[in-house]
């Protein structure tokens, strides 16, 4: 099978582009997320395929590095563009096509940052998802998606199971089913990540319960999707990634309760993974600063 997608690299480029919306290069992964967004919106699975298909050709024609390329890097921010628009908005032309442009761009501002050398993660996505959001609140009268505007029905399932839904939620799906693919997605491709993030989902909740945070979101992995991604980028298999990881998620978790409790973001869409990207900026520059301590 893996010399079948040698054979078309596009694709399997952008199987690799989904995945890294976990930090895996893995196709399998990819392929895998693709199949759990499918299975909640058909809408948002098309778009996610149309946005990282944008972005990973928009890196190929302006010819970026091509390893960079084969790594899915210039696809996880693209596709977090079109899942975002085809979650929050009805599929309208206008959406269709913004989804497009939307990856496109994405590419381009991960490009300037990989040649600064700058660890930006979902940077990209969160920029233009604020701007194309706020822009479509403001200058459209496109109304929210049926998935926004529907009542989640309550899971039926306890809570072991439902401690899964942050992963589900990083690529906005509810339900336990596609937490469970995803964080099984993840977990063929790198156990101790999965891990790592599920005990950071897990966290994530019990401290946003104690916080006083509605407790029907906290469910839902509202509270606990930041703290996934933040534990995989930190995880591995020595001790003291494990203090990095709670350090990264003890950060994350303060900072999206915070955002969320004042209300910062709800004009642009909400706070997206930038508790993540944040939460994850302050823990390397902890590393950071350590480790010129050590030096001198």
């Amino acid at each position: 099978m893996d010399e079948f997608f040698k054979k078309l690299p596009f694709i399997d480029n952008i199987l690799k582009g989904i995945g890294q919306i976990m930090l895996q290069e893995n196709r399998w992964t990819g392929l895998l997320f693709l199949i759990g967004i499918f299975m909640g919106s058909w809408q948002c699975g098309v778009a996610v395929l149309l946005s990282t298909a944008a972005g990973t050709f928009t890196a190929m024609k302006l010819k970026y590095n091509q390893s960079e390329i084969n790594a899915g890097l210039y696809g996880f921010s693209a596709a977090l563009v079109g899942v975002a628009l085809s979650f929050l908005f009805e599929t309208t032309v206008l959406i269709w096509v913004l989804i497009i442009l939307g990856g496109a761009l994405a590419a381009i501002i991960q490009h300037f940052f990989i040649q600064k050398k700058i660890p930006v993660f979902t940077f990209p996505f969160i920029i233009i998802s604020w701007i194309l959001v706020f822009a479509l609140h403001h200058f459209t009268h496109i109304p929210p998606s049926a998935m926004l505007s529907s009542e989640v029905v309550p899971t039926k399932y306890d809570d072991f199971l439902t401690c899964t839904n942050g992963f589900g939620e990083v690529i906005f799906q509810g339900g336990v089913i596609s937490g469970m693919i995803f964080f099984i997605a993840v977990f063929i491709s790198s156990p101790v990540a999965a891990l790592y993030g599920l005990a950071a989902s897990i966290l994530g909740a019990g401290l946003s319960q104690l916080n006083g945070e509605p407790v029907k979101e906290i469910h839902m992995g509202l509270f606990g999707f930041n703290a996934v991604l933040s534990a995989i980028v930190f995880s591995g298999v020595k001790k003291t990634d494990g203090l990095w990881v709670l350090i990264a998620v003890f950060l994350t978790i303060a900072i999206d309760d915070f955002l969320v409790d004042n209300n910062l973001l709800s004009a642009v869409g909400g706070v997206f993974t930038f508790p993540f990207v944040a939460g994850t900026w302050i823990t390397l520059l902890i590393q950071k600063g350590i480790r010129k301590a050590k030096m001198n």
